[in-house]
């Protein structure tokens, strides 16, 4: 269902509040240099300090700006099954087209209670639902076997797999064939999940690089594996500078940098230290980007 760069986009801030304006701006530039879709509130968009009024309106803003040029995924998941309910149903309410729902963390559920969290929400609402599975962040795995068995309920569309493991990757392409779309969580890895089977990324990079990945994922589903390569390969440096710190600090700075927000964060996120912040510089110049 979701196919090529889906971008997690960053939530700009001007002292303390988010900037709308600056967001507005941001998704036209994305949809104009080929982004396919728009995930407002994930993990780049520091849903985590995000209040719930505030959480919504970033959804509701982002829908009414993207006004159905390209598909908007809201991140609305939590460690909570009776609150990603409620966030979910809100973002169905202001016109979300799917929900992106980050494993339940912290609580470190088993495999049957990650089960039951995600049947209850689809359950609750008529929304496409993208599973999210990064266990750096949430400590707990979501099972290839897991997958399968929600890969069965009906508007469970797509998993997000930013495991960074290919055979974990391709045990869940084997067992749920084309009953769930597999998209890369990871920028570094989209290119190699893409051969497995997968249908494109949610994208850190496509913060700052947007037409690049667009094009590398275009390129790889009409078949120019030779450009799909060269443009991974030019993104390599840029996909390893996002992570130099933690996401979205360096995504953040980098536009910044690029003058399209300003270099704001919520704690306990900070700004980067002088020494990243030199070598996040070198990497935007070398790549055209400053």
């Amino acid at each position: 269902m979701f196919k090529g760069s889906i971008v997690a986009i960053v939530t700009p801030f001007k002292k303390r509040k988010v900037d709308e304006k600056a967001l507005c701006n941001l998704i036209e530039w994305h949809i104009k240099q080929g982004t396919n879709a728009i995930v407002p509130c994930g993990t780049t968009g520091e849903s985590a300090t995000l209040d719930y009024d505030e959480h919504i309106r970033v959804i509701e803003l982002t829908v009414k700006t993207v006004n159905k040029r390209v598909p908007v995924i809201a991140g609305t998941g939590a460690n909570a099954t009776d609150e990603t309910i409620m966030i979910t149903k809100k973002a169905e309410k202001v016109g979300a087209d799917a929900a992106l729902l980050v494993s339940p963390y912290y609580n470190k559920p088993t495999q049957e209670g990650i089960y039951r969290h995600y049947k209850e929400v689809a359950k609750s609402t008529g929304l496409p639902l993208v599973l999210y599975n990064v266990p750096g962040r949430t400590a707990v795995n979501i099972l290839p076997s897991t997958v399968a068995r929600l890969a069965e309920i009906k508007n469970i569309v797509a998993i997000k797999e930013a495991t960074g493991d290919m055979k974990q990757v391709s045990e869940v392409i084997r067992l749920c064939g084309d009953r769930i779309s597999v998209i890369s969580g990871d920028d570094f890895t989209t290119l190699t999940l893409l051969a497995l089977g997968g249908t494109g990324v949610i994208s850190v990079s496509a913060n700052v690089a947007p037409k690049d990945v667009s094009d590398m994922c275009a390129a790889w589903h009409q078949g120019n594996i030779e450009k799909a390569r060269k443009l991974h390969f030019k993104l390599e440096p840029l996909n390893a500078s996002m992570f130099i710190e933690t996401n979205p600090i360096p995504a953040k700075t980098a536009l910044a940098m690029m003058g399209k927000i300003k270099e704001e964060f919520r704690l306990p996120l900070c700004e980067m230290s002088d020494a990243n912040k030199d070598k996040l510089k070198k990497v935007l110049k070398d790549y055209g980007l400053i």
